[in-house]
Formats: structure tokens, C-alpha cells, sequence
């Protein structure tokens, strides 16, 4: 009987390849994003959140700078005087009650912001946003120009005072223009439009300041007068720096003041020379403009007299213009009606003079 003989492990055993089983990756669970989505995610929330909060601020400020503005022009308008009783405690009340005010405002602003961001983290800077918008459209309203003055002469104080005196010294004299030959000079002055808009921009000049100063000096109608005046801008004797300036703008060695755009470059070169010397005080460049070298020039004569500005110098000025400056930038203040208005606006009609004010002096910032 024949036996079974086992055999060997290495002879009966064939050793199969194991097959290597894939992994497979697991799934990632669309609800739990990866690390760094997570922090993308939690930066763009803290953008978000930042914007909103900046866009409500923005707004608040803007309603709150208005209102202080409007209330404390009125108030100085209402309470203009010395007297203890009836100017300045009246007016020193109103300040607190406009403190008091506040509070109160940003006690209820936090008590409804609470509110609304229970439903929509938008509603609050939209909100604000609104306020900001009503207000910048109360902005455009005579009232609002009327309290700004106010507010201004408030703060600037002397100085401001003084500014708006000669402010209002232009608008009547701007007024007392007779309207159909102030439109026939606008006319005339359509022919040295290209001239003088070179020469403002060369010089970083006030364009309608240029065209009041040609106004002034020759009505748009270029000649030789009697006292030396040539072309446009009737120029006389100017500083040598003056004219290498005006040779180097215009890239050429000679100078023509029978030529417009030459005469216009001079002027507004000499302008120039004369604001800066007066230290941008535009009534005295204006001024310094006209008297030129004469005299000593107008430094020496302040210097001379102990004057510091405008208003100061005038009562010494007896046989020199006094009024060019005011006459000057009333012409610009017709210029600049006719650029924004397409029209001369009557100073005395309906609410204009309002109007006019708002658009502002030429060179005075009197504009909002």
C-alpha cells in the first residue's frame, strides 16, 4: 500500500501573487470644507463685516458733520452780538443742547442698530447711507449755503469776517454791471477763449481770473493807451523773470504784445509772480498785479504805511485804484456764471443771489 508522502513546502506550494488592493480615497464630506477654505471663508466674513461697518460710519459722519454745520450756523446767525444775556448764554445753551442731542441720537442709533441687525446685517449702513444722501441733497438748497457762511464766519473769525465784507463788496459790484454790455464783452471775449485758457493752464492760473483781469484792463478790445499799456492784458513794465518765463512757455526767444497768446502768457506770468510775492493773498496779488513796479511796488509801500492786508491798506491807496481787485473779480465772477450757467445771472431776481453765492468768487473758495 502505497503511502502519501507529503511534500515539501517549497516543492507542493505554489505561492500565488497577492494582488495589492487600491485605496480608495475617502470621500470628503461636502459640509466640512478643508482648513484653509475655512480660513478664506472667515477672512472674506471679516472683510464683509469691516465694509459694512465702514460704510456706516461714513454715513453717520457725514449726517453728523452736516447737522453741526447747519444748527451752528443758524444759532450764530440768530445770536450774532455781544450781549451776555441775549447773544452769547443763548448761543453757549444751544452748544449744549446740541451735545445733548447727540448723545441721545447715538444712544437710539445703537438701540436700533441692534434691532435691525437681528434680521439683516445690511439694514444699518443702508440706513446711514440714506441719512447721508438727504443730507447732501439739503446740501444743494439755498438754506444750507446760508448756514455754511454762518458756520465759516463763526470760525474763521476776524479773517473770515473781513473775507466776506469784501466778498459782498464784488456781488454788489457785480450787480451794478449793466447786463447787455457785460454780455456784449462775454462776446468779444469768445475770440481769446484758446489765448487765455494756454496761458491759465501754463501758469496754473484761475482761468476766469485771467479773463477778469483782460476785463478789466482792455474790455477784450487789444490797443496802446496813453499810459504805456499794450494789447490785451495792457502790459507795461514787468520783472525780467516774468518775461523768461513767459519766453520759456511759449518756446520762444521774443516776446510780442501785439500777439494775444503772447500778451496773455505775460499777464498770467506777471500774475503769478505778484500772488506769490503777496504770499497767495489774492486781493493783494491782484492789487500788486496793478500797480506793477510804481512806486516801489506794493510791498514797500505795506512796509511803508505798517499794512498787513487788504482791508488794511486800503485807506492809503488814495491815488492808486483801490477798487481793481473787487472790479477784476467781478468780471470773473461773470465769467464763471457764464461757464456753469450758460447765462448771466440778474444778482437781484428771484432767489439768484443765493444762487450766485453758492457758485462763488473765482480765487475765494466760496464755493461749497
Amino acid at each position: 500500500m502505497e503511502k502519501n508522502i507529503l511534500p515539501n513546502d517549497s516543492e507542493s506550494i505554489i505561492a500565488k501573487p497577492k494582488r495589492r488592493r487600491k485605496r480608495v480615497p475617502a470621500a470628503r464630506s461636502s459640509n466640512t470644507p478643508p482648513r484653509k477654505r475655512v480660513k478664506r471663508n472667515q477672512a472674506g466674513n471679516i472683510t464683509k463685516k469691516l465694509v459694512l461697518a465702514g460704510l456706516e460710519v461714513f454715513g453717520l459722519s457725514i449726517t453728523a458733520v452736516s447737522a453741526i454745520i447747519v444748527l451752528l450756523g443758524h444759532s450764530a446767525s440768530r445770536f450774532a452780538g455781544t450781549s451776555f444775556f441775549n447773544n452769547l448764554l443763548p448761543f453757549a445753551v444751544g452748544v449744549l443742547a446740541l451735545i445733548l442731542a447727540a448723545s441721545v441720537f447715538l444712544i437710539g442709533w445703537w438701540k436700533l442698530r441692534r434691532g435691525l441687525q437681528a434680521h439683516s446685517e445690511l439694514w444699518t449702513p443702508v440706513l446711514s447711507l440714506a441719512l447721508a444722501l438727504s443730507i447732501a441733497w439739503f446740501g444743494a438748497q439755498d438754506q444750507f449755503t446760508l448756514a455754511y457762511s454762518n458756520f465759516r464766519t463763526l470760525v474763521g473769525g476776524k479773517e473770515e469776517a473781513g473775507r466776506m465784507t469784501i466778498a459782498h463788496q464784488v456781488y454788489a459790484a457785480y450787480r451794478r454791471h449793466n447786463t447787455n454790455q457785460l454780455q456784449k464783452m462775454v462776446d468779444r471775449a469768445q475770440g481769446y477763449q484758446q489765448a487765455i485758457e494756454d496761458a491759465a493752464r501754463a501758469f496754473d492760473v484761475d482761468v476766469h481770473l485771467l479773463q477778469g483781469i483782460a476785463a478789466t484792463e482792455s474790455s477784450f478790445i487789444p490797443r496802446d493807451s496813453h499810459d504805456g499799456g499794450r494789447g490785451l492784458f495792457q502790459i507795461t513794465r514787468v520783472p525780467q523773470a516774468v518775461i523768461a518765463q513767459a519766453n520759456k512757455r511759449l518756446k520762444t526767444e521774443k516776446i510780442s504784445l501785439d500777439n494775444p497768446r503772447h500778451n496773455a502768457y505775460v499777464a498770467a506770468a506777471t500774475f503769478k509772480h505778484y500772488l506769490a510775492e503777496m504770499k497767495g493773498d489774492l486781493f493783494l496779488g491782484l492789487l500788486a498785479y496793478n500797480i506793477g513796479p510804481a512806486n516801489g511796488g506794493l510791498r514797500f509801500i505795506m512796509q511803508q504805511y505798517g499794512a498787513s492786508d487788504f482791508t488794511t491798506i486800503q485807506p492809503y491807496l488814495q491815488t492808486l485804484p483801490r477798487d481793481y481787485p473787487i472790479r477784476v473779480l467781478s468780471y470773473s465772477l461773470a465769467f464763471r456764471l457764464w461757464q456753469k450757467e450758460g447765462k448771466l445771472l440778474a444778482y437781484e431776481e428771484g432767489n439768484n443771489a443765493m444762487r450766485i453765492q453758492r457758485i462763488g468768487i473765482p480765487g475765494l473758495h466760496t464755493d461749497l
